[in-house]
This record gives structure tokens, C-alpha cells and sequence, in this order.
């Protein structure tokens, strides 16, 4: 661990000593008392706001309405208001990393899970302690196994995601079972010249290319995605998933990577010519927008295993920084409470995480949502390590060598993780 870092978690762990032991800087008097110390004890069940306490929360531009719901309510409860600042996700743990430490960044923050572990290294992030219990048993597995980073619970989550099959019911009218009869399917459809294929992706995203990998038994870091001195890209289920993607380029979709992207295949799945797009819930509203009688199922089997996605999760955040942590916990669980993931699935469309919720006949009569929560059962949370950042680009590479190059599949592989591990080295 770099100096800086060890410095910065030093000065989160006498934070976070200071905010169990207290509930946090300028916490409100509770109620409950050990009985034999005198120390207060802050549960779930007598945690209360600050007094005076109001909150900032981030959040994307797509969730304003969901926020303001939420807001409005809490503030009737808790009266503690709640100002609303648009800032992407995918920004945030850059801006909390200044912004925090400076008194300026949100209270609450939200970012996909796989930056809680860079997050929490640079002690800008406080454990999800006093709803620990509630949080683990009202939500999905993978879902609490994404937002844990080294035995520490610091998410509360909302919302899933993974990718899954969409399939134009005009062209296959029920989804495949497996890539068996999509190959053959591609026998009587593909007509390159015209543009006609049978199944598209994102070629150049390792994103979706995983799992092709992990069907087979590839994996990115060994003990569930935590240990980074085991790298599973290169053994034999990793190569005989490599070797598969050579299979599909020669047999389904005989195009180069850079001739698939996102708004190719939209434009191609729109305007049927595209039977078969593995795509996340994100393109929902364009397909429904483009008019296309569209079915979502789990992806194909590949001889016989389950395909095995990338899954992220969402979840709410408390900035380690924050003057009302007390307000802050409660505003994050309120929002990540069963009846907030009810109401964001209504007004938003998004993936519960929570168990409950998922069950609910409203749910589970969406054939789409439910489509995407089987899949999101067997996926792979993306591993939170910071390590994960070394990995994208010599695996990226290696893909590209087996599916332009037509390279070996073995030394492609082999290749990428030498230079993880050479990479590695030269940050540890």
C-alpha cells in the first residue's frame, strides 16, 4: 500500500472508531445505553438525524425524479432536507477523492461497486455499520457480495444490472436455449452483403467478452474476485472460452471489432436486421422507442453451462466526510429500503436488489425485468479491487490478437497476464 494510502486509512479508521462509538461527528443523543459503560449505542432502530442536519446527495440525471420522490417524504419524516446535485456516477469517487477531505462533496454518493474498493482504500467512504443486518438479509447475495470490499459492508444497494439475450420475436420467435442453435440459425439468416446478422455485441468491450471466459471456467482474480496473485485468464476454461469466440467469428459473425459498436448494432436490431443483441437494460427504451416486438431471456448456454455475465450493482454511498453521518445513514437506507426500490422500478424501470421486491407479482409479471434478474443470478459481480484497473487493456489486447489476428488462443492469453502481473508489480 502506497504512503499516501496508508495515511488516508489511517486517519478513515480513527474516523470510523470515532463515528461507531458515537454515531459520528455532532450525532444527536440516543437512546439506548449499553448499560454497562454508559456508552451510547446507535442501532437501526434509535438512529436519529443530527439536529439542524440537512444533506447534499450526487446523483445521475436520470434518477432527479426518483430523489425528489424520496426526498420530499424523508424530509417529512426525519425533517432533514435534501439538496439535489447531478453528477455522474462514474465521476464520483475522482470528485469525493478532493472534495471530500475539503468539506465540499456530497453527504450521500453513489458510483458503480467496482470503485469501492480504490473508494475505501482512500477512506472516502464510511462502512455501512448500524443497517448492516437489514442490509445483508433483505438483499440479493451477489448484490451484497459486490458492495462488501475485504469483509467490510460499505453499500447500500438499490439497483442491479447485467447483461442479457434480446431477440426480435419477428425473426426467432422464442429465445435460444443455446449457442448450438444460434450457430445454426446464422446457417439460414446471415447475409453480410445485405448487413443481415444473427447475434451482435459489444466486440471491442471485455465487459461482455467475460463471459465467454467464464462459461467456461476463465475468472478475472481468484477467492471471488479478491486475490489478485490469482489470475484465471489463462487457464483451460479461459482458452477453451477464447477459442469458442474464434468459433462465433467464423461461424455467426464474420466482421471485425471495429465494426461493431453500440449505436451499429441499435441501428441494425432497429431495423431488423439484427435477429439477436446481448445488451443490458439500458437499450430497453430505445428498442421499445424503434417500435420492435423484442423478447429478453438469459444468455445461451455454451455446451451445456450456463453463460456466466458481468453484473454491477448500485448502491448509495456515505461520504466518510460528512458532517451528519447519522442523517446520512438514514437517508441512505431509506433510499435502498424495499418501498424506495418499489417506486424506483416504477418510475425508472431499474433492477431491484433487493429479494423481496424482486419477488413481487409486479415484478415478476414484467417478463423483461424478470429475464434480467435470472441472468443477474448467475452472474459475476465485477471485481471492486483496485487491481482491476491493470486489467482491462492487456485483456482487451489479447481479445482483439484472437478475434482479428486469429492468433493462438493459449500465447494471446498467456501474453495479457504476464503483463498484468508486470503491471501489477510495478504498483505494489
Amino acid at each position: 500500500m502506497r504512503k499516501w494510502q496508508q495515511a488516508a486509512l489511517a486517519g478513515f479508521m480513527a474516523l470510523a472508531l470515532t463515528a461507531c462509538s458515537s454515531g459520528g461527528g455532532g450525532a444527536a443523543p440516543t437512546t439506548t445505553d449499553s448499560g454497562e459503560t454508559g456508552e451510547t449505542i446507535v442501532t437501526a432502530e434509535n438512529i436519529q438525524p443530527e439536529e439542524g442536519a440537512s444533506l447534499v446527495i450526487w446523483e445521475d440525471k436520470n434518477q432527479r425524479s426518483f430523489i425528489e420522490e424520496r426526498a420530499k417524504k424523508f424530509e417529512e419524516e426525519y425533517g432533514v432536507t435534501v439538496k439535489i446535485e447531478e453528477l455522474p456516477p462514474t465521476d464520483q469517487v475522482t470528485k469525493l477523492t478532493t472534495d471530500g477531505p475539503a468539506g465540499l462533496a456530497a453527504d450521500v454518493v453513489v458510483f458503480p461497486h467496482d470503485k469501492i474498493g480504490s473508494a475505501s482504500e482512500a477512506g472516502l467512504i464510511l462502512p455501512n455499520d448500524i443497517f448492516e443486518q437489514q442490509t445483508t438479509q433483505s438483499t440479493s447475495d451477489n448484490a451484497v457480495k459486490a458492495v462488501t470490499f475485504k469483509d467490510i459492508l460499505y453499500g447500500y444497494p438499490y439497483s442491479v444490472e447485467t447483461y442479457a439475450l434480446f431477440y426480435n420475436k419477428k425473426l426467432y420467435p422464442e429465445a435460444p436455449k443455446s449457442f448450438d442453435d444460434i450457430i445454426s440459425f446464422a446457417k439460414t439468416f446471415n447475409d453480410t452483403k445485405n448487413n443481415k446478422y444473427t447475434l451482435m455485441w459489444e466486440l471491442q468491450q471485455f465487459y461482455y467478452n467475460f463471459a465467454y471466459l467464464a462459461s467456461q471456467g476463465g475468472y478475472i482474480f481468484g477467492d471471488e474476485g479478491m486475490n489478485s496473485e490469482d489470475i484465471g485468464l489463462n487457464n483451460e476454461g479461459a482458452i477453451k472460452g477464447g477459442q469458442f469466440l474464434q468459433t462465433l467469428k467464423s461461424e455467426v459473425l464474420p466482421v471485425k471489432m471495429g465494426d461493431v459498436n453500440y449505436d451499429i448494432k441499435k441501428g441494425l436490431f432497429s431495423s431488423g436486421k439484427l435477429a439477436m443483441d446481448i445488451n443490458g437494460p439500458w437499450s430497453i427504451a430505445d428498442y421499445r422507442n424503434a417500435g420492435i416486438d423484442f423478447g429478453v431471456a438469459p444468455l445461451p448456454a455454451i455446451e451445456g453451462k450456463p453463460m456466466t455475465s458481468f453484473s454491477g450493482v448500485k448502491a448509495y454511498y456515505v461520504n466518510a466526510f460528512t458532517t451528519y453521518p447519522n442523517a446520512a445513514k438514514l437517508f441512505a437506507a431509506y433510499l435502498s429500503s424495499a418501498e424506495s426500490q418499489m417506486v424506483n422500478f416504477e418510475l425508472n424501470g431499474t433492477l431491484p436488489a433487493n429479494k423481496d421486491v424482486a419477488a413481487d407479482p409486479k415484478i415478476q409479471g414484467d417478463e423483461i425485468t424478470k429475464a434480467f434478474l435470472e441472468q443477474f443470478n448467475n452472474s459475476t459481480p465485477m471485481p471492486s479491487l483496485p487491481a482491476m484497473d491493470n486489467v482491462w487493456g492487456p485483456i482487451s489486447a489479447a481479445i482483439t490478437d484472437i478475434w482479428d489476428g486469429g492468433k493462438d488462443v493459449k500465447t494471446s492469453l498467456d501474453n495479457a497476464v504476464k503483463q498484468v502481473k508486470e503491471s501489477l508489480a510495478t504498483v505494489q
